[in-house]
Order: C-alpha cells, then structure tokens, then sequence
C-alpha cells in the first residue's frame, strides 16, 4: 500500500482540501477520504453531495464508482465506512445544481483562473538555487566534453531517422483516410430551460425517494 496520498485535483470552489486516512479496526490504517474542510455556516454544506471511489494505489486501473447525490453526512458516513476496510481513495464534493449556460461556464472559468493562479505560484522559485552549466566542468584532459558532444549528434541523427519514418506513415495513413467517409457534424442540442431543469430535479428526488422493485 502506498504510504503518501497520492495527488487528488480539488473540488471546484475549495477553500480547503481536508485529507484523512481511515482505520480499520482490524488491519490498521486502509483507504483514504479526500473532501473539502468548510466553516460551519458554509452555504455549500447543504447542496447534494456525491462520493468518487477509485484506486488508491496508482498502479490500479479501473473505473472510478460515482454513487450519490446524498446529504454531506450521510455521504462522509458512507465514504468512511467503504474505505476503511478496503485500499481505496473516496472523494466527496458537492453538485452545484446549475439550470443555465452561463452558471456553467462562470464555474469552468473559475476553475480554469485557480489552476492557472496554482501554476503561477509553482512557477516562483530563485533562481540562486539553481547552478547553470559551465564549461569548465569539463575534464578537458579527458575529453568528455567532445566525447559527449559527438554522443549527442549520434542519438539525435537516429531520433531525426525515426522521427522522418514516423512522419512518412503518417502521411500515408492520412491518404488512405476519407474524412467525409468516417466523420459527421452535429449540431447541439438546445439546452432545456431553468424551468425544465428544475421539474428534472424533481422527477430525479422522486425517483431516490420512491424507487420502483
């Protein structure tokens, strides 16, 4: 099992990711939750939450499980409960029950400024720790400068031949391809109005509430 957690994107509007390893009363430390830590008074404790179960360990591929929309403790209850007795990572945010185009996008620009604002902040370093390359670091005596040098212009001749052969297939590839064939433009489809949208939500609640067999 891995003994850090690993990297986990956060929750759209996080002003905080709180991350926790769970115990099994049998085997010890198991799976990991990953949620947003909010005040007490945050509006966003009361919309509908969703869980995300994936691996845990990054050599594991298969689907991520997404079960929800629950109450936020109901949904950490679960999110505990499941992982405490399996390696497995749990992820629990809130669904922003949006009903119009522009209250989409207004969240995808607020998660494309953070992420840009992060990368920003990763950016910053001195750059007095980092030393540049001199040539004096060469052993002149022993030639390892040319030596390396004529190493080089031999690896990037043999990438230039394949990256000559690689182009070739592709041309021929793209010959032998009739985009008008294999491809069809579809126009979208009109989004459905706020009103629409809610009378959805309320079919969906019907549906959690009073579920059919």
């Amino acid at each position: 099992m891995a003994g850090a957690l690993p990297d986990v994107p956060a929750p759209r509007g996080a002003p905080q990711i709180a991350h926790g390893w769970l115990a099994s009363a049998h085997h010890g430390r198991v799976g990991a939750l990953v949620t947003l830590e909010l005040p007490a008074d945050s509006p966003a404790i009361d919309l509908p939450w969703i869980i995300t179960f994936g691996p845990l360990d990054e050599d594991d591929e298969w689907e991520p499980v997404v079960c929800g929309p629950y109450e936020r403790p109901h949904a950490l209850a679960l999110a505990e409960s499941v992982v405490a007795d399996e390696e497995l990572m749990a992820v629990v945010e809130p669904l922003q029950p949006h009903v119009t185009i522009d209250q989409i996008r207004g969240d995808i620009a607020a998660a494309r400024l953070a992420a840009e604002a992060a990368a920003d902040e990763g950016d910053d370093y001195d750059e007095d720790e980092y030393e540049e390359f001199e040539d004096e670091d060469y052993d002149e005596e022993d030639e390892e400068g040319p030596v390396r040098a004529e190493v080089d212009d031999e690896v990037d001749d043999e990438v230039d031949d394949e990256e000559a052969d690689d182009d070739a297939d592709f041309e021929e590839d793209e010959d032998e391809y009739d985009e008008d064939e294999d491809t069809e433009t579809v126009e979208p489809t009109p989004p459905p109005t706020p009103e629409e949208i809610r009378a959805g939500f309320a079919r969906i609640a019907e549906k959690l509430t009073n579920p059919i067999g």
